[in-house]
């Protein structure tokens, strides 16, 4: 079986958030969507951190030359006015 993109898993999770958002589920089939949608969540999520695990980024040395780093070595280059951690899903 071929794996989802992250982007058809989001469009899973939005159709589970409408689904439930329409309130006219019966209970159980409310908790199995919100259930799904938790797995649905935790698998972006994780998707997203192998994403930025892979993610580099070239700066400039001294002498003009592009260097590559991972950005887990610029963690003291992060804009403290930027959000430090993605919200979770309430």
């Amino acid at each position: 079986m071929a794996h989802k993109t992250f982007e058809q898993y989001m469009l899973d999770l939005e159709k589970i958030v409408k689904e439930l958002e329409k309130g006219d589920l019966p209970l159980a089939n409310a908790l199995k969507r919100f259930e799904d949608g938790m797995a649905l969540s935790k698998r972006c999520s994780q998707m997203l951190d192998e994403s930025e695990q892979k993610i580099s980024r070239l700066i400039k040395d001294s002498e003009g030359a592009l260097t590559e780093q991972e950005i887990a070595n610029q963690a003291a280059d992060v804009d403290p006015s930027l959000p430090s951690e993605r919200s979770e899903p309430d």
